[in-house]
């Protein structure tokens, strides 16, 4: 990994996250945006601490080296509320990279949600907190790196692969118990509005299925379901 890099981070405007949110109340948000991306962005293979948590916000993303895991705890200082920290350690289950600490101090910021792509610790404190956290795998081993009150290198706010998608910093997640959705910045409007016209479909067809529509009658209508 390069040295230690901190960038700002452009988040989108704070009305069009708004306008995602309100997608939180349908079923499977995350699936109703990767359909209108048409399959592209979609990140799965990550745990929920609580299946019914659902979020979107701007990505704030972490590198770490996964033979070099460090501390990421003071990038909270650099998070806003609605942030969803992303911590990219390549799936690494030897330590854990975020804990119950990590979850109090981020709720106390109004950060959204963390994202781990490695393991994590302190589940049950986590799961009371009620803070949304997707993550990898548990371990209970803390970084020796954390001990040592070492924070470096790290990279803040640089694009990041999390289970095979890039994630770029600001770009909307949209995440809940099925995966997490990426949306970059410059698509979400389009995106929004596709997203919207998949929630109207789908609410259709489970109004014709409820009317006692046929598989057949309904991959006439719509081609597919």
């Amino acid at each position: 990994m390069d040295d230690t890099v901190y960038n700002e981070l452009n988040r989108p405007p704070r009305e069009l996250v708004e306008a995602f949110r309100e997608i939180l109340k349908e079923y499977s948000p995350s699936c109703l945006v990767t359909d209108a991306r048409r399959r592209v962005g979609a990140i799965g293979g990550l745990l929920p601490v609580r299946p019914h948590h659902k979020v979107v916000g701007p990505a704030l993303t972490v590198e770490l080296a996964v033979d070099d895991l460090v501390d990421c705890m003071p990038v909270l200082a650099r998070a806003q509320a609605g942030d969803v920290i992303v911590v990219a350690c390549r799936g690494s289950w030897e330590t854990a990279m975020w804990g119950g600490l990590m979850s109090t101090l981020s709720k106390k910021a109004g950060v959204a949600a963390g994202v781990v792509d490695g393991a994590i610790r302190d589940v049950d404190e986590i799961r009371d907190l009620d803070f949304p956290v997707w993550y990898h795998g548990t371990v209970p081993r803390a970084s020796p790196t954390a001990v040592h009150d070492r924070t470096e290198p790290v990279r803040v706010n640089v694009p990041v692969v999390v289970r095979g998608q890039v994630i770029s910093p600001g770009d909307l997640l949209v995440a809940d118990e099925n995966g997490i959705a990426v949306v970059p910045p410059d698509l979400a409007p389009e995106v929004l509005e596709g997203t919207r016209r998949q929630v109207e479909k789908e609410r259709v067809i489970r109004e014709k299925i409820d009317s006692g529509a046929s598989v057949a009658q309904l991959l006439a209508e719509f081609g597919h379901l």
